[in-house]
């Protein structure tokens, strides 16, 4: 997650200086392009685009435009104009309260993300158990708490392996998996079989029957989240200026490859009627798998992609608490029983509480009818919270090229006022067209949907940060920071 170390106190306009006795390394865009793929690249959300068959890729490349691009632009940017991540930043150009709200959003966000998360490893977890396991909610719940659980319990032991499991779990989880879905179904295709989905050019875009027709595109903006954090390497790039954009389209491209072309294969066997926003994945692969009479490796993908998501659970477990309470510790932003941390590094205690939360979350779902709807709640909910820290970094570039034009910045966003702007207004546009509930939903009430994600995300978006900002004392700064906070306040 991004790194909220206090910014350090240097001279006017200008960046810290290089430590000589550190050499510099350098990497070349084409492996900056990878490293981004990797961070942002998932099979998971391919369902949710599969329901719409050829317009999937019209709505993937309509948030890679809107949303993908400028946040990336942005993100180089501000990382290299500015150490310490979206605090620093949004602190620099619209004060410190906002600059807690987006580093809180950051971290909040992951509260309602592990049981979608954890959902879906639940139900591809199912076909390798018995598939009709995928839709039961007691099932999804004893998982989702029993996992999330467990993975609280292995990253406070400071387990070394634990960031390993991420680029294994890229090529385990994702690359193969994705590889052979879309061979499985271009061999599908050239035997002769219809396509489930019409793939003739009249179906490019989406059948409109009202807004909710256009719902599941705010899932698109969650797939994409992340993207400006490897703007932090831009300054090991040898010539930033011109390669950084290669990088980002290069990334793009690769990224719109892996979300596209398993969603259209998944489109090619699967009714979209019949299709489940968490399950989906699996489906489509019991479905190839039997067609070509080979259904015993039906199992054998399941695993592997839950090896995949609980890999990158562990990895992102602690970082987003640890950049929260590290922040917390200097600034006093929490209350001092949530700052700690264990012998490990870990910060336990802010876990633990992440864990509650969790977990109530997590038995929701045992009382639900629908997983897939209650999926498709939360998943909402986390994008929901992550666009408020959004909304505030394309501000604060805007902000910061007015108020801090002197400061050196390794890349500079070409027209930033029309880039940012595109990006402000789609992330906004994401955020309200999330409170319409897609016509995939069900039967469900409005009301209901309404009081999740609306409350979802003004109790954990909204509401936490500004009673923590309310509620602050200064004995909340760790000791060990009371003496310098006043040397390190931002400009």
């Amino acid at each position: 997650m991004t790194n909220t170390d206090e910014p350090q106190q240097t001279r006017a306009g200008s960046l810290p200086e290089p430590d000589p006795a550190i050499p510099r390394q350098f990497i070349s865009w084409v492996t900056l392009a990878l490293m981004t793929t990797a961070s942002v690249a998932s099979l998971r959300p391919s369902p949710a685009m599969a329901i719409y068959g050829l317009a999937a890729v019209f709505l993937y490349l309509l948030p890679a435009v809107v949303f993908l691009l400028p946040t990336a632009l942005v993100g180089a940017e501000l990382a290299s104009g500015w150490s310490g991540g979206i605090y620093r930043w949004v602190s620099e150009a619209l004060g410190r309260p906002l600059g807690f709200v987006a580093v809180w959003c950051q971290f909040a966000m992951t509260i309602a993300y592990y049981p979608s998360l954890l959902a879906y490893v639940a139900s591809t977890f199912a076909y390798v158990i018995h598939p009709s396991l995928a839709e039961n909610g007691p099932y999804v719940a004893i998982v989702i708490v029993v996992i999330y659980w467990t993975g609280v319990w292995v990253t406070c032991r400071g387990t070394k392996t634990v960031a390993g499991l991420s680029s294994l779990g890229l090529i385990i989880g994702t690359l193969v998996p994705g590889v052979v879905l879309v061979v499985l179904g271009l061999v599908f295709l050239g035997e002769g079989n219809a396509s489930a989905a019409p793939m003739s050019p009249d179906h490019w875009l989406p059948p409109w029957t009202g807004l909710a027709s256009l719902v599941l595109i705010v899932n698109n903006f969650l797939s994409y989240a992340g993207m400006e954090m490897n703007g932090v390497h831009v300054s090991s790039l040898r010539h930033p200026r011109a390669e950084y954009p290669r990088s980002i389209f290069l990334a793009t491209g690769l990224v719109l490859l892996i979300f596209i072309l398993p969603a259209l294969a998944i489109s090619w066997v699967m009714p979209s009627e019949q299709l489940s926003l968490t399950a989906g994945l699996m489906q489509a692969f019991q479905a190839f798998f039997d067609h070509f009479h080979v259904g015993w490796l039906t199992k054998v993908v399941g695993i592997m992609l839950v090896m995949a998501a609980l890999g990158g659970m562990l990895t992102w477990l602690a970082g987003p608490a640890k950049g929260l309470v590290t922040l917390a510790r200097q600034e006093g932003y929490l209350p001092p029983v949530l700052q700690k941390f264990n012998k490990a590094g870990v910060p336990r205690n802010i876990m633990v509480a992440q864990g509650v939360v969790t977990t109530l979350i997590g038995v929701l779902y045992a009382f639900s009818d629908d997983v897939s709807s209650a999926y498709w709640m939360f998943s909402v909910i986390t994008v929901q919270i992550y666009l408020i820290a959004y909304l505030l970094m394309f501000v604060a570039v805007v902000r910061l090229r007015a108020s801090q034009p002197e400061v050196p910045r390794g890349f500079v966003v070409p027209a930033v006022k029309v880039v940012a702007a595109v990006g402000f207004v789609a992330s906004l546009a994401a955020l309200v067209i999330g409170f319409v509930p897609p016509d995939q939903f069900g039967k469900g009430p409005l009301w209901r949907y309404l009081l999740i994600v609306g409350g979802g995300l003004l109790a954990l978006g909204v509401l936490a940060p500004a009673a923590f900002l309310k509620y602050r004392k200064p004995g909340w700064i760790h000791p060990d920071h009371r003496a310098t906070r006043a040397t390190h306040e931002p400009k």
